[in-house]
């Protein structure tokens, strides 16, 4: 039996790697169990992989439309398999480099699956599935399979696409995030089921590589948890785009057929069958919570993800929860956020729960949408007397020089005390701008100090100052 650890991570996700890193930054011998690849699902089937689709997409868009820029580009066209293949590398490479920070952290690494026997007990089985090495040969610091003691046990294990009965996805016809980003061909025809980021994100990419795409939504408004005035607009853009929209809707039964399927979707005032080649599930996800022993221990579980304190600790001392298995909202760099806080906690810094307003949320589609805070309706929902800013791209000349005039940047702060509540943009680059809104309203930054603070010329970012000067009847620039 190896010697006990202080700290044995379960999953090598963005959460459970970071969390080991920082683990080893405050000097406890850690370990992290991995059963496929590490960078877990973000980093292999999700975040990253989808991004480099999106920018294929993207370029893809801008060389149809080289008249625009004065430029000219003939016979335009892609080749699918290449497409796939660069995203697969970049995840691979990225995958490596994982591998490299462990070892350089002294990290053991251990493959296979885990189940916590009893507190400060890991049994890591050989995996079910081969374990994809983050180098080849595999670093010195890769353990196998085995029976593991420490002290505390981070459970990291995120979550996985959920099924819906008599829907359930079979990797052929009716794909999951997985198939969907590893395509042979490019479908004709595509009907994405849900309209939350991942729907959105790949039903952009599909339109925008020639797919005719359809997306069904069964709540009144696409992009859910998005203020109601930004989804409006981002819906505007995709109908533009040529993607239809079905909002209030619902998919209640699939046929198969040779190479196609045929949906039945239900809006509550009747029905109509749509046939598409393929058909993409993307209805949410679930907690990978199976098969850890945590039932046995008695560890809390609630809507199918660990119940944690906000610390990351759970009913049961010495095991810990962090990421999408420890609940909503399940992004990446909430899980790395977690993982921080939790290994911190365990040492005995300073810590105090995440605040889940100030999360931001990004999808990247074209076009882009970001947001933090709360939305207006949910500031009104809370009894808050709010102030409005708005600014639209049109009115901003990068946006116009970039040939990217259709965005808006909302405002929402209390008008009471000028605390910033929420910011929401919809518009080009606005993923890599709203991490100035999160700044400011981690240093409670009130509406006079954004004002007065000085923005460049020409950027976007000047629609962020816009839009704070409109919130308070001062906006130059409409």
């Amino acid at each position: 039996m190896a010697d006990p650890y202080d700290i044995i991570v379960i999953g090598g996700g963005p959460g459970g790697y970071v969390a080991a890193i920082r683990a080893a930054q405050l000097g406890f011998k850690t370990a992290v169990v991995e059963r496929e690849h590490l960078g877990g699902i973000c980093l292999n089937w999700g975040c990253i992989p989808t991004k480099a689709l999106l920018r294929t997409a993207e370029i893809y868009h801008y060389m149809q439309h080289a008249k625009d820029y004065g430029l000219i580009a003939e016979k335009i066209g892609y080749d699918a398999a290449a497409v796939v293949q660069r995203s697969r590398g970049v995840s691979g490479r990225l995958n490596g480099g994982i591998g490299m920070l462990m070892k350089k952290n002294k990290i053991d690494v251990i493959w296979g699956e885990a189940t916590i026997t009893k507190p400060g007990e890991v049994v890591v089985t050989a995996p079910k599935k081969p374990a994809v090495q983050p180098q080849t040969p595999p670093p010195k610091n890769t353990l196998p399979a085995g029976t593991y003691q420490a002290k505390h046990i981070l459970v990291a294990t995120g979550a996985r696409p959920r099924a819906l009965p008599g829907l359930e996805p079979d990797g052929k016809l009716i794909w999951t995030y997985f198939e969907a980003m590893k395509p042979a061909a490019i479908p004709k025809s595509l009907i994405v089921m849900g309209s939350g980021a991942i729907g959105i994100e790949f039903a952009s990419f599909y339109r925008t590589m020639g797919s005719e795409v359809t997306v069904v939504e069964v709540l009144p408004q696409i992009l859910p948890v998005e203020d109601a005035e930004i989804a409006a607009h981002a819906r505007k853009r995709f109908e533009k785009q040529g993607i239809k929209i079905l909002t209030g809707a619902k998919v209640t039964k699939v046929e198969k057929g040779a190479d196609s399927i045929t949906a039945t979707i239900d809006d509550g005032k009747g029905t109509q069958t749509i046939t598409a080649d393929r058909m993409i599930s993307a209805v949410g996800v679930v907690g990978n919570i199976e098969n850890l022993g945590l039932e046995k221990l008695g560890v809390a579980i609630e809507r199918g993800t660990i119940v944690t304190d906000g610390l990351g600790r759970t009913n049961v001392p010495g095991i810990y929860a962090i990421g999408d298995v420890a609940g909503p909202p399940m992004l990446a760099h909430k899980a790395e956020h977690e993982g921080v806080i939790c290994v911190e906690t365990i040492k005995g810094l300073h810590t105090h729960p995440m605040d889940k307003l100030m999360i931001p949320g990004c999808t990247y589609c074209q076009p882009q949408i970001a947001s933090v805070g709360l939305t207006e309706a949910k500031a009104k929902e809370q009894g808050l007397d709010v102030r409005i800013g708005r600014f639209p791209f049109v009115g901003n000349g990068k946006a116009i020089a970039l040939g990217e005039p259709e965005g808006l940047v909302k405002t929402i702060f209390d008008r009471k005390t000028g605390k910033l509540l929420g910011a929401h943009l919809v518009g080009a680059e606005v993923t890599e701008l709203i991490q100035g809104f999160v700044i400011a309203m981690n240093l409670e930054t009130t509406e006079e100090e954004l004002i007065h603070a000085v923005f460049p010329h020409p950027t976007l970012s000047e629609t962020m100052h816009e839009s704070v000067l409109d919130a308070y009847d001062r906006v130059i620039h409409i």
